[in-house]
């Protein structure tokens, strides 16, 4: 909750800490974080990034590395998109991500 609320800044808009349950919002997804077992299945990281759209990833990623976050490799650019490469602490994918490029 410390990561998703603090590190990442996004806004919590659920709590229930004797479920071990937390939903934050980044303005069009909520992200439910919860502690697995008590809600009863195994914990598994997600291995594919959800993408997180920043208007600028170099500026995004310098402030999340000022907060200790590590970005796996630099700054990917696809001709189209910037893309950062970035994990929680429990593994779970995340990119910062921003097209550049209209679609179509």
């Amino acid at each position: 909750m410390e990561f998703y609320g603090t590190t990442l800044g996004l806004e919590r808009s659920v709590c229930i800490p004797e479920r071990g349950f937390a939903e934050f919002e980044n303005g069009t997804v909520t992200l439910s974080v919860v502690v697995a077992e008590k809600m009863g299945f195994p914990f598994a990281p997600t291995p594919n990034p959800l993408a997180l759209h920043v208007d600028d990833v170099a500026a995004a990623r310098s402030e999340l590395e000022s907060r200790g976050v590590e970005f796996a490799g630099d700054t990917f650019d696809t001709g189209v998109c910037h893309m950062a490469f970035f994990a929680d602490p429990d593994g779970n994918a995340f990119m910062l991500h921003h097209r550049y490029v209209p679609r179509g």
